[in-house]
């Protein structure tokens, strides 16, 4: 053979063998897993003094503290994981917790706590602060909440289960791995003998078989690691259903055995109580009176109360139970600083109670109409702390609201409606004193959403429906080119004696549930959408077809005597 030709075939073969490596070793570097493994407190980012929080399926963003060798986990994510009745008072420095029945307290730094006044020894502090920032004991945590959770060492971390229900899981055939990614290359965060048990984390993608096409499984541990195990390495996909032991309180209402027929009672005086019985004459299946007698007059939870013996008696002796009104409208009272106080929330608390035992009246009816956004954590406090009062001395706890829309979503009907006995609606008001344009006080359409968006958070035996015995005259004038509008409140008789009396007759407006009338005198519109039998009766079977608690009406003596015939149609 030619010597250049050898040279050549050598040299050609030479290749091969080196593409032939290069080949194998790529394909090998590729095929064959990482040992690389990453220690588990780079993979939890461990700092001293503190823990890593694994909450159900994923690593939590905060981490709990170490305090005395006990876990504390801050306040914000208890109220928002765990249970948002915990609540924290910045200014007195004290931790509460309302059950149905009782008033849990604790100060920062104390190893005790108390139960109605009765004081509980524990080995550790339940509430501690850094600054601004509120941790509390995650064993105290568990004790009201509907959570588990456990310790795990080296490094320090907590894994909590507060999910419930059906979950699939995997055991390992033998030895296996948990790996950060989804990859062999990827490094080792575990090491597994066989039959480890792992909870699959996708497990939306495990029921809608997404992923049967890939290599792993993302799992998580039994002590809180996440991360991939390869489908070969385990067994066929079970299921299991994770079941709480935890048994959360009851709370228990005052429910009547009738519908509500309730009635407000404007009382601004003490000599306005002895018209009691006047005003009530001619009235039909009333039930149940709301005179305006509290009054929130001081930011320490002071009030100015109008209770009379001898109303509350002529009221029981006429079969009706008396649920007194306590108000927000001082002007000087700022509702901020008496909610967020424990001590002038207990003050305000105590004082109602106690006028309700004095002269044996059977509730309270809550009328807090300038509740903000800042303040309607305190004020939900403070229905919680009143209720536990009320509930123990069995007098009526009702909560009087707006119709439900975005800008009063704190209010927090859902939660009104787990601890009060009643959750009063004012359907009315959709146009009032302050509006822009006129309108009708309460349309049909306005009155009958009220209701449904408040079912949609409430029972409906817990539901009583407002309807108005009033009804606005509005004025609208032109100044400078711009509609201005005032209006004045009239009773169902005045209003409609007013029209009359301009030569207006008025006429049913389907669409508003009203009828509707309208004059000019003197370059002023007079405009007016009547409350009278037939309006009433349109709102009345919405509420009898709701099958709700029941009805009250703003306000007694305004309403023409015919209305009680309707209504005890309805509410009976």
């Amino acid at each position: 053979m030619d010597r250049k030709l050898k040279v050549s075939l050598i040299g050609t073969g030479a290749v091969a063998v080196i593409i032939l490596v290069t080949v194998c070793a790529a394909l090998i570097k590729r095929t064959v897993p990482s040992k690389e493994v990453l220690p588990l407190a780079e993979y939890y980012e461990s700092q001293d003094g503190k823990a890593s929080v694994i909450l159900d399926d994923h690593i939590y963003e905060k981490k709990a503290l170490i305090i005395d060798n006990y876990m504390y986990l801050d306040l914000e994510t208890v109220v928002s994981m765990f249970n948002h009745r915990f609540y924290w008072d910045e200014n007195e420095n004290i931790l509460t917790y309302a059950t149905p029945t009782e008033l849990i307290r604790a100060e920062v730094g104390n190893l005790a706590y108390y139960i109605n006044k009765s004081k509980q020894n524990t080995p550790y502090a339940i509430v501690k602060t850094n600054g601004k920032d509120v941790y509390i004991a995650l064993e105290f945590v568990k004790q009201y909440s509907d959570m588990m959770y456990e310790s795990f060492h080296e490094p320090e971390r907590i894994v909590i289960q507060s999910q419930w229900g059906e979950v699939s899981f995997v055991t390992t055939k033998g030895e296996a791995t948990i790996r950060l990614e989804g990859s062999i290359k990827s490094p080792i965060l575990k090491k597994l003998t066989k039959d480890s048990k792992l909870r699959i984390v996708n497990e939306e993608e495990v029921k809608e078989n997404k992923k049967e096409n890939k290599k792993f499984w993302k799992v998580v541990t039994e002590d809180g690691v996440i991360g991939y195990v390869l489908k070969s390495e385990v067994n066929t996909i079970e299921t299991e259903t994770l079941e709480s032991n935890y048994e959360a309180p009851q709370y228990t209402h005052i429910e009547k055995e009738y519908k509500i027929n309730m009635v407000w009672h404007q009382v601004t005086n003490e000599s306005a109580n002895a018209n009691l019985l006047n005003l009530l004459d001619g009235t039909k299946g009333v039930n149940t009176i709301s005179p305006t007698w509290f009054s929130v007059n001081s930011n320490k939870g002071t009030i100015s109360s109008l209770a009379n013996q001898s109303y509350v008696d002529k009221a029981h002796n006429n079969g009706i139970e008396v649920w007194a009104l306590v108000d927000d409208f001082n002007p000087e009272v700022s509702l901020f600083e008496v909610m967020s106080h424990t001590s002038s929330r207990e003050k305000l608390v105590n004082s109602l109670v106690s006028e309700a035992i004095k002269y044996n009246i059977d509730g309270i009816n809550v009328d807090f109409e300038h509740i903000t956004k800042d303040s309607a954590p305190h004020y939900l406090q403070f229905l919680r702390e009143l209720s536990i009062k009320c509930r123990s001395n069995g007098i009526v706890l009702s909560i009087d609201n707006y119709v439900p829309a975005s800008y009063n979503a704190f209010y927090n009907r859902k939660e009104q409606g787990e601890i009060a006995d009643y959750v009063v609606i004012m359907g009315y008001d959709e146009f009032h004193a302050t509006s822009k344009e006129s309108g009708s006080v309460s349309s049909i359409g306005y009155f009958e959403k009220g209701l449904k968006d408040t079912l949609a958070d409430v029972d409906k035996e817990r539901v009583i429906m407002g309807i108005p015995f009033y009804t606005r005259v509005w004025q609208e004038t032109i100044e400078d080119g711009e509609t201005k509008v005032s209006s004045t409140a009239y009773t169902m008789d005045s209003a409609w004696k007013f029209m009359e009396d301009n030569g207006v007759t008025p006429i049913w407006d389907e669409a508003t549930g009203q009828y509707y009338g309208e004059f000019e005198s003197e370059g002023v519109v007079y405009k007016c959408w009547l409350e009278e039998e037939k309006s009433v009766e349109e709102r009345m079977k919405i509420i009898g077809e709701a099958g709700i608690a029941g009805v009250s009406a703003w306000r007694l003596g305004f309403e023409k005597k015919d209305v009680w015939n309707i209504i005890i149609k309805y509410a009976n």
